[in-house]
């Protein structure tokens, strides 16, 4: 054989030699695990109990030995929080909140975020099977502190990208009151709405429920409540506290509502199967 031969022989053994003693790469860790959907009160300032919750399936109620699927199972509680010092725990099931059956995780965070601060709950619990319930103080969400190594459960947000400028729609916050009937927005003395509907302030009713006090007494789409009997009504904790002075059955009040900025004053009965619970 020549020589050209030999010497192309013996550089294609040594690549392959080269090749064959390079070490092969580690396997890459798995990503972690995402969380389960859970909402945190964590998230904003106000009223929080201080944990992350899941609603409850078929399946989960059969495997937690519930007699139904509802509820909201912990998934996380946050150290010195209230719930924390209350003595809630990760696997824990809310079926009440201060008297109200939970549904879910959306119907719980509306009843905390309608408890004031300061404010004890009463909340069922089913652990290992067996009912508990224990008291919180609900207390005034901080601003979280992030740790960089765990977001979005207390880390850094991610840097964002340069938005280009454009309209974005406006976000809006709705909350119900079973008692009357209503979804309502709060307008505070800033907003533009609250000029455009002729008021300071006051509840700006989005929908009614068909049937409800609130449909009954002739309240509509469009209105803003502001004032039920003699107390003033800015925010959903004014007409919180309102319905909570007057709890019996069959009672009626005088609401008055601003409809095509002009005050029109309605009466409005309350039902039992209206009572508000916070």
């Amino acid at each position: 054989m020549g020589k050209k031969y030999l010497l192309t022989m013996a550089l294609l053994a040594a690549a392959g030699t080269t090749a064959m003693a390079q070490p092969t790469p580690p396997p890459q860790p798995p990503a972690p695990p995402r969380a389960r959907g859970s909402m945190g009160v964590y998230v904003t300032r106000g009223p929080r109990l201080g944990v992350g919750v899941v609603d409850i399936d078929p399946d989960r109620a059969k495997a937690l030995k519930l007699k139904e699927p509802r509820g909201a199972e912990v998934t996380m509680v946050s150290e010195g929080t209230p719930a924390a010092k209350a003595g809630i725990r990760v696997g824990d099931v809310i079926l009440e909140y201060n008297g109200q059956p939970v549904q879910g995780k959306e119907e719980l965070q509306r009843l905390v975020r309608e408890t004031p601060p300061g404010h004890q709950a009463k909340v069922a619990l089913w652990r290992n099977g067996a009912p508990l319930e224990v008291t919180a103080t609900v207390e005034e969400g901080p601003i979280p502190n992030f740790d960089s190594d765990n977001w979005p459960f207390g880390g850094n947000m991610p840097p964002m990208p340069p938005m280009p400028s454009i309209d974005i729609p406006r976000m809006v916050t709705t909350f119900q009151s079973t008692a009357l009937g209503t979804d309502c927005e709060t307008l505070g003395p800033d907003s533009q709405l609250a000029e455009f509907f002729g008021v300071k302030d006051g509840l700006l009713v989005r929908s009614v429920v068909r049937n409800s006090p609130a449909e009954k007494a002739g309240v509509k789409a469009g209105d803003v409540i502001v004032k039920l009997g003699d107390t003033h009504i800015a925010t959903y904790r004014d007409l919180s506290a309102a319905l909570r002075a007057s709890r019996s059955a069959g009672a009626t009040l005088p609401l008055t509502v601003v409809r095509n900025k002009h005050e029109m004053a309605l009466n409005v009965t309350l039902q039992e199967s209206g009572r508000e619970h916070f």
